[in-house]
This record gives C-alpha cells, structure tokens and sequence, in this order.
C-alpha cells in the first residue's frame, strides 16, 4: 500500500489495540494514529491528528469501516471529511478501497442505506404516534390536575411561598410560579413573627 496514515480505534482500555495497530503497520501504514474509548464527548482525537497530518490524495487505512464511527452517520459523516479533503480509504477487512469504482460504489451504497434507515425510522414514528392517538390516548405530559392548581394559588394567596405550596401538593415548582405569574396573584405577606 507504500506509506500511509493508519487509524485504530478501540472502545474500551479494557481491549488490546496492539492488534489493529500492527495489521496496519504489516499493510504499509507509516504512522498509526489511535483513541481509546467511545464516549462521544471525550472526541477523537487520534482522528483529529490524523486528519491534520494527512495532505490531499494521501490514503488513510484502517482494519475495520466501524473503526471510524461508533454509527453509521458518524461513519458516512467521516468519509465525507475525508472526501472533501481527497483522501482515499482502504479498509483491510472488507476490502474497501476508495481509490477504485468498487470502494467509492460500496460507500454511496452505505450512505443510500444509511438514508433508507433515517426515514424508516422517522416512519415508525410516525406510525406509533398515530396508533396512540387511533386508540384515544393523548401525547406528552398527562394533564394538570386543576383543583390542585386552585388549591395551590389558595395558599399562595394566604402567604405560603410558591416552592411551599408545590411541595405541600406535589406539584412542580415552576408549574405553580407559572399559575401565580398567569393569575396575576400578589403574595400576601407572610404573618408576623413567622
């Protein structure tokens, strides 16, 4: 493959990288770029650096597609990073190499399934609201119970604090400093010596 970048990624420390690490090293990787973990806000920055020390038309390699996301967005997200910067892909496993008609096909095919997923999945959703609603039932919150609301803007009225009055009902803090705000109640004053 001559000298090219590699990436290895593995999900946790409790796996071994070394593996990925020398497959791409035997395949002609010159430097093998790595992160640790999948937790999305921890970044990648082994990718990062990566993708800073690559130049156009240079090809990054890795042992396995799902290496370069943890889902299949992340994935096509990344391939097309790396298509806007003219970097070819080869993946070892599946045999992928973008630089050829069959690797830039297999990937349009991953990103036309990918597309399929997202509006299936819209679709079911779509579906499940609608057989709620078919069977008479309401979507979201259950409604607010309205002589609790009452009861509570009683005791406001009479100088208990909102956050008193919630917690006395069980009702939520801002939902009663809602109704007070709405009914326009101006708390009377708490007793003396109280």
């Amino acid at each position: 493959m001559g000298d090219i970048p590699g990436y290895a990624r593995i999900s946790s420390k409790d796996q071994d990288i070394t593996r990925q690490t020398a497959r791409l090293t035997w395949a002609g990787a010159m430097k093998v770029f790595r992160d640790i973990g999948s937790d999305v806000a921890m970044g990648r920055p082994g990718l990062e650096g990566l993708l800073a020390a690559a130049g156009n038309g240079d090809t990054l390699a890795v042992v396995r597609l799902d290496r370069l996301g943890r889902t299949i967005a992340e994935l096509l997200a990344t391939v097309a990073r790396l298509k806007q910067r003219d970097i070819a892909l080869v993946c070892l496993d599946e045999k992928i190499d973008t630089r050829s008609a069959d690797g830039a096909l297999i990937l349009r095919l991953l990103a036309i399934i990918a597309e399929c997923d997202r509006r299936l999945a819209v679709e079911r959703t779509n579906g499940e609201i609608a057989a709620v609603i078919a069977y008479g039932k309401r979507r979201g919150r259950p409604p607010l119970d309205a002589d609790k609301i009452t009861a509570a803007l009683k005791l406001v009225e009479s100088g208990l604090s909102p956050a008193a009055a919630a917690r006395q009902l069980r009702l939520g803090r801002s939902t009663i400093y809602r109704e007070v705000s709405r009914a326009g109640i101006e708390r009377a004053s708490p007793p003396r010596g109280a």
